[in-house]
């Protein structure tokens, strides 16, 4: 895992190199373990590039690196986890070069001599962002990997004959370079706003990109003028259709398929030349991985996991239950309001743009522990989005069922009523429903469902609105950007709402928010994490699975339920849906009230100019009574200002 960067200079630079030092060193906690730059004068291009060793640890992996004809040059980010089969067909097909090292990135380079960029791509196993600059063509290629795992900004800096093209791994590289004085993006802001991180393919920043999820942008300086191109290696459309085109029917066919293709995932992405870990909650996906792992490990993995002193939140002991039930090695550490405090103070710096998921404080702390032991974890990031996990995809249906039927008036004083008992009663209610359907938190979703009851016309629009904090209105002068959201023909054919649910969240909340808190929090302290349930061929597998086969009696994850049982009881796995969160709302009127009621004071927000003050500040009012839980909602807010603090 690493971190690159680089530029074309179209009007050329004498500080190709230079200029390339410094964007690198803007991520160099990405990749504390070497460092490289690359330039060609004639071209204006310049690649950089930071190092974290965890395939070929020698100087036969450094970047940026040649291919063996020296007509490529490439930064890569990531892993190829089945480089070696790769490799092997290279040499079957009398392509192999005299390998220098065992890296995948050697494997790749060859591989782009031999089938092209595309072509290999769609060959690899992994997660990746690429950037191959091609001297004979003076072709500039950038890939990411098909779900997103990897990030990749690009976008233009300087004016006129002094436009430079960018890119790189974070924001940070980006604003490294001499020319970068790109400007806040109120309409990103107002997504921002709405779903509390920057939907692709934007950014806060004017006239920069996120390349998206399963994308090659290529930037040719061959012709007269140069011309930009962006295309797709893979699409999650064409794989949800196929799949439903050709459903596993037999149950057991179906969990042991499951079975054997996370199992192969586990092996591929346990090799490595350093110590791998897994984060564990305790929780079905995080369990299944160390479960597969420890079955296929000669000795005691390292598990890691996260406690609170707040039980509403704390899945310390469900961890250690199962850690214990394996075998691990298990690690437990406990996150306090000082704790979290201290975190927040480094989460502009750490994030880059405005990013406002509140577990993003409990990410970086297990990131944190989990580094003093080894470099590269293991997560269950995706099982939610491919098995069916997310409350929100079995309470959508059955609520718009319950009042669709009803005028918008009545909807309006139904919220109401919800509002009248105060969130703890919620929450009393939520624990206490039978049949193992308990709602772990109901309050603040109660809250949340009564605020959108009042403007949704279908249970799409529900849905919608589950995922949508704040309206646009809140920026002041935002246009409305287009987002996947707004794509009705992407989910054409997909008749079950709760699988257009899941579609949806693979493409949105999934690269958006969650991979990016995970690699924003691990690799801000130079870890590399992996996610098993991320290899395409599982997810494929997935979107072949009927919906029964995911969710079913109240609860989700069926198949992988079964594939989890074979290792660990089942007593020890089911109970209500908890979520990676933290006692925010409450730390908000508490130790974190000085700090909050700062960033929300109304003259600096008029002074600012973004945001409009009053909803803000009504907002505040209400959620500090008691009787209201705002939380994602002035999260949203905070984590923006204390961006802007910094960022100005």
């Amino acid at each position: 895992m690493c971190g690159l960067a680089g530029f074309i200079a179209l009007a050329g630079s004498a500080t190709l190199e230079a200029d390339g030092v410094r964007m690198a060193d803007a991520i160099a906690h990405r990749g504390p373990d070497d460092s490289g730059v690359w330039s060609d004068a004639a071209a204006g291009v310049c690649l950089a590039h930071r190092r974290l060793s965890i395939i070929d640890r020698s100087t036969a992996g450094h970047q940026p690196m040649r291919s063996t004809s020296g007509r490529f040059v490439l930064v890569f980010n990531g892993e190829i986890y089945n480089h070696l089969d790769i490799r092997d067909e290279l040499t079957a097909a009398g392509a192999g070069p005299i390998w220098r090292g065992h890296s995948d990135t050697e494997t790749l380079l060859a591989a782009f001599e031999h089938w092209g960029v595309k072509a290999t791509v769609s060959r690899a196993v992994g997660m990746f962002a690429i950037a191959l600059w091609d001297r004979r063509e003076r072709r500039l290629t950038l890939v990411r990997d098909r779900l997103g795992e990897k990030p990749l900004y690009h976008g233009w800096v300087g004016r006129g004959a002094n436009r430079t093209l960018v890119f790189g791994s974070e924001l940070k590289a980006l604003r490294a370079h001499p020319g970068f004085d790109n400007g806040v993006s109120r309409d990103a802001l107002a997504l921002y706003m709405q779903h509390c991180a920057v939907p692709a393919p934007y950014s806060i920043y004017r006239d920069i990109f996120k390349l998206a999820p399963g994308h090659m942008l290529t930037f040719d300086l061959t012709g007269s003028a140069e011309a930009t191109r962006i295309e797709t290696f893979w699409r999650l459309s064409d794989v949800v259709r196929q799949g439903m085109a050709d459903p596993i029917r037999s149950e057991a066919e179906a969990v042991v398929a499951l079975e054997v293709a996370l199992s192969r995932s586990v092996s591929l992405q346990a090799v490595a030349d350093v110590p791998v870990g897994v984060f564990l909650s305790g929780g079905v996906d995080s369990s299944t991985i160390a479960a597969l792992m420890q079955a296929q490990s000669g000795r005691r993995i390292q598990t890691f996991t996260v406690g609170f002193d707040d039980e509403r939140f704390d899945e310390a002991p469900h961890a250690r239950a199962v850690a214990r039930h394996l075998g691990t090695d298990h690690h437990e550490t406990r996150l306090t309001p000082a704790d979290a405090l201290s975190v927040i103070s480094c989460l502009p710096t750490l994030y880059d743009e405005p990013f406002a998921d509140s577990s993003q404080i409990p990410s970086h702390l297990i990131c944190r522990e989990a580094r003093l032991r080894v470099t590269v974890a293991m997560s269950g990031d995706a099982g939610d989005e491919l098995f069916g996990g997310y409350n929100r995809y079995f309470w959508s249906r059955r609520i718009w069922r319950r009042v669709r039927w009803l005028s918008p008036g009545l909807r309006r004083q139904l919220a109401t009523v919800i509002h009248l008992l105060p969130t703890s009663v919620w929450d009393g209610v939520g624990a206490s429903l039978p049949g193992g359907i308990g709602v772990s938190r109901l309050g603040d979703k109660a809250y949340k469902l009564a605020h959108r009851l009042k403007s949704v016309n279908s249970v799409d629009d529900l849905y919608r609105s589950l995922v949508t904090e704040w309206p646009a209105s809140v920026v002041r002068g935002a246009e409305r950007l287009p987002t996947l959201l707004d794509d009705s023909a992407a989910v054409e054919g997909v008749s079950e709402a709760e699988h257009r649910m899941m579609f949806w969240d693979s493409l949105t909340y999934l690269p958006d928010d969650i991979l990016t808190k995970v690699d924003r929090a691990a690799m801000g302290i130079g870890l590399e994490t992996r996610a098993p349930f991320l290899d395409h061929r599982v997810v494929e597998l997935a979107w072949r699975l009927p919906l029964q086969m995911k969710m079913r009696q109240g609860m989700g994850k069926w198949a992988l339920r079964q594939v989890l049982y074979k290792y660990v009881p089942r007593e020890l796995i089911e109970r209500p849906k908890t979520g990676f969160g933290v006692p925010i709302g409450d730390w908000l009127r508490g130790p974190l009230r000085d700090w909050a009621g700062a960033l929300l004071e109304e003259s600096r927000l008029i002074e600012e100019g973004y945001l409009e003050p009053a909803p803000i500040r009504e907002t505040w009012k209400q959620h500090l009574s008691g009787r209201y839980d705002w939380t994602a909602r002035l999260w949203c807010v905070l984590m923006f200002e204390a961006w802007l603090r910094i960022n100005r």
